[in-house]
């Protein structure tokens, strides 16, 4: 089964071509990287997928749904939930509030204020649970602002865990962060189950290569290939115009 099919995807910003005639599909439970240097088109390409922007032309499928230039709030309800790669976090409040906002709407109760929430058993078991999972839970009453720059990186991925997504997209997950950080990242992401079909994108090649099972280049706006790892690897197109520039600048 297909979660996600782009067909013929193209975006134009003033006569610029972002992305030229762009397709592949990813099948459910797949993780999916796109790589790609800078001015690829992968941004572009994810905010045409999520919804932040309307393709000049071409499709978006979710399943078996027509989604192409549909609003962010449309694709959540489809069960696609992205992050970015600035977080999108309020500093001034706790994570577990910080969970909490982004759970009232996956259960229905908006409008109510933070404080009423401790009667909707459901969302403090949702937040509870994620938080451990993305090893925040002995943090879940630290204001974000004092987190440490991973810290935020976990809780960023927290607020789209909580939504239970089908399909999410990773913007640079590991984007600034420390060794260490990047590795518990990958441990993280490793333990979703299969059926959340990731999409990520992603400079850090061994981040890449640790979770991909397959990756579709873009270069100047096009597809110019995709395969599995090992095929991306060695294959000398790929390496002249961004794998050979990425050990360069490393």
């Amino acid at each position: 089964m297909t979660a996600i099919a782009v067909s013929g995807l193209s975006k134009s910003f003033h006569g610029f071509h972002a992305l030229k005639n762009v397709s592949f599909s990813v099948a459910v439970g797949e993780r999916r990287a796109i790589i790609g240097p800078n001015g690829a088109g992968k941004t572009t390409l994810f905010n045409a997928i999520a919804g932040q922007t309307r393709p000049t032309s071409g499709s978006v499928k979710l399943g078996e749904v027509e989604t192409t230039g549909s609003p962010p709030h449309v694709m959540w309800k489809h069960g696609l939930t992205r992050t970015f790669q600035r977080n999108q976090l309020f500093p001034s409040v706790s994570v577990r509030d910080n969970v909490r906002l982004a759970a009232i709407a996956m259960h229905g109760i908006g409008g109510k204020i933070l404080a009423s929430l401790g009667r909707f058993p459901a969302v403090d078991e949702s937040v509870t649970d994620v938080l451990a999972r993305v090893h925040l839970l002995d943090r879940q009453d630290a204001i974000v602002r004092d987190l440490a720059y991973g810290e935020q990186r976990q809780l960023e991925l927290a607020l789209a865990l909580v939504r239970h997504p089908k399909i999410l997209l990773l913007d640079e997950p590991t984007a600034g962060m420390s060794p260490g950080e990047t590795r518990s990242m990958i441990a993280m992401l490793e333990k979703l189950p299969r059926d959340v079909t990731l999409l990520i994108v992603e400079h850090d090649m061994d981040v890449v290569f640790a979770l991909a099972d397959v990756i579709t280049v873009l270069h100047l706006g096009e597809v110019l290939t995709e395969g599995v790892p090992q095929d991306i690897q060695n294959d000398t197109r790929v390496i002249n115009v961004y794998l050979g520039r990425h050990a360069e600048d490393a």
